[in-house]
């Protein structure tokens, strides 16, 4: 007899499927594909219990698509504070995280609190409240 597992997450009695499939990570509207995991796979949810040396794989393919992401992040970090005509010293001292934190930020280095990326964002749209953002400071 076969043997049978069920998904975990589901947990609603779907049966696992052992194949080869390709799996898609997204993250930050970036994607990459791990072709051809094996392992126990949910056809409802996308679960997949790995076979060996497959989690090491998966794993290593997130690590790459993180990097990319955080570099993109860091270069539309940089460009919307060289439109605001900051210095990365000053936009460290402006938005908190000290003086090298911007620099650490666009080289993808540690990641900036959401705050201050939604607080880019709004200047970006309306940088005549930078005067503002400066007074109260």
């Amino acid at each position: 007899m076969a043997e049978k597992r069920f998904c975990l997450q589901c947990d609603d009695g779907t049966e696992l499927v052992h194949e080869r499939k390709d799996m898609v990570i997204s993250m930050d509207s970036l994607n990459a594909t791990v072709p051809a995991v094996s392992g126990w796979h949910c056809p409802v949810c996308g679960e997949c219990e790995f076979d060996a040396g497959e989690a090491q794989r998966y794993a290593d393919a997130l690590s790459m698509l993180r990097k990319k992401a955080a570099a993109r992040q860091g270069q539309v970090l940089r460009a919307a504070r060289k439109r605001l005509h900051l210095s990365q010293k000053d936009a460290g001292l402006l938005f908190g995280g000290g003086v090298s934190a911007f620099s650490e930020y666009e080289r993808g280095k540690t990641q900036p609190h959401k705050s201050t990326v939604l607080l880019l964002k709004l200047l970006e749209k309306h940088p005549e409240l930078m005067d503002e953002i400066k007074r109260v400071s």
